[in-house]
């Protein structure tokens, strides 16, 4: 046997599996698995990206500091206490290899994105996992469940993939509750979706152990082009930026998120229109006998009466050229996740789950 070996932890990880995309021998295939924005990138974006192409054959910017100016001038933020990722996901992985490290435990809760303990377990950490309560991050549980060797608590607010949200007094409890070397980490990804909410950006503010990431992966539709931010306490930033490589962030996916980010309108043309529609697919599933949470997201996490009628809807919509997410993997494992799509969508999706009811 080869004596060439992996750090510990690195075999204990699965291989993240995305939502599907492609369905052989099936055309016109609706993709509503990944939580992408049905209507695009903001177009003041996609001609940013254009634009980007003359200058292809230099380094990208390394400081950021046109994006994370114009980050900080939209939402009234300090632009030295933002730093910039190739997704939020990237954010995720520096802070695992910044603050974790052998015999070091990371919090997540049950229902949760994949990467919290990936990462966790990249940095040869330890990740413990906490029960929801109903679907709703229970911030006694992951108050109970740290120790003295906590150091950092994950929790997405709303929530991936139950759409669910806890209070911002909920939020600073759990903040204040933390033991004293643990970081709280509030993962924003669906912040956008929630009209006049800042991603407890205030918090951050309040605290020292509080850190923020957003993306620019889901309102503003640039997915394809992998870009993220975080937001912390300048002590938490300084270290963040040490392990960050210097040019992390192509310069097209600078400037097309600079563009998206300036571009509010759209932002607010794609929430009311996702509210819209997630409202009418949500009581369009309930009439055929399928609840789900009132959500915060741009998806709704539908619940079945048992894992094989779960799974056996995820088959048959798949027939229809309609990809969801079936949500064992979230330990869900009769729901799936169905993104909030364009009202052509929405309606295919709603009759497809009424004629696998009436089957």
């Amino acid at each position: 046997m080869t004596q060439i070996q992996p750090q510990p932890g690195i075999m204990d990880i699965a291989l993240y599996q995305g939502g599907k995309a492609h369905v052989d021998g099936v055309a016109n295939v609706v993709k509503l698995s990944s939580n992408e924005n049905p209507l695009g990138p903001s177009p003041a974006a996609a001609e940013a990206v254009k634009a980007s192409v003359s200058s292809l054959m230099l380094y990208p910017s390394s400081d950021h500091a046109p994006l994370r100016h114009a980050i900080a001038e939209v939402h009234g933020l300090d632009a030295d206490r933002i730093i910039i990722g190739v997704g939020s996901d990237e954010i995720i992985a520096f802070l695992c290899q910044a603050y974790v490290g052998p015999g070091d435990e990371v919090i997540h809760t049950d229902h949760c994105f994949g990467m919290y303990r990936i990462s966790t377990l990249a940095a040869g950490g330890t990740p413990v996992e906490v029960p929801e309560r109903e679907r709703v991050t229970d911030v006694d549980a992951i108050l109970a469940a740290c120790t003295d060797r906590t150091r950092l608590v994950f929790i997405a607010n709303p929530n991936n993939p139950t759409g669910t949200m806890i209070s911002q007094a909920e939020v600073a409890r759990l903040a204040d509750g933390l033991p004293e070397q643990a970081l709280l980490v509030l993962d924003g990804a669906y912040v956008e979706y929630v009209e006049g909410f800042d991603g407890h950006a205030g918090l951050v503010d309040s605290r020292r152990n509080v850190v923020m990431t957003r993306t620019f992966s889901k309102i503003y539709g640039l997915g394809g082009l992998r870009i993220g931010w975080g937001y912390g306490p300048d002590h938490v930033i300084d270290v963040l930026n040490r392990v960050r490589g210097p040019f992390n962030v192509s310069s097209t996916a600078l400037m097309a998120a600079e563009a998206a980010v300036r571009d509010q309108e759209w932002v607010i043309h794609c929430r009311t229109e996702n509210a819209a529609w997630r409202a009418w697919l949500a009581e369009a599933l309930a009439e055929t006998g399928v609840p789900s949470d009132s959500s915060c997201t741009n998806y709704i996490l539908a619940r079945f009466a048992s894992a094989e009628e779960a799974k056996g809807c995820v088959d048959f919509l798949q027939s229809r050229g309609l990809l969801v997410r079936y949500t064992a993997s979230f330990n869900l494992p009769a729901a799936v996740r169905i993104t909030i799509g364009d009202e052509a969508a929405c309606r295919r999706v709603a009759e497809a789950v009424r004629d696998f009811k009436s089957t």
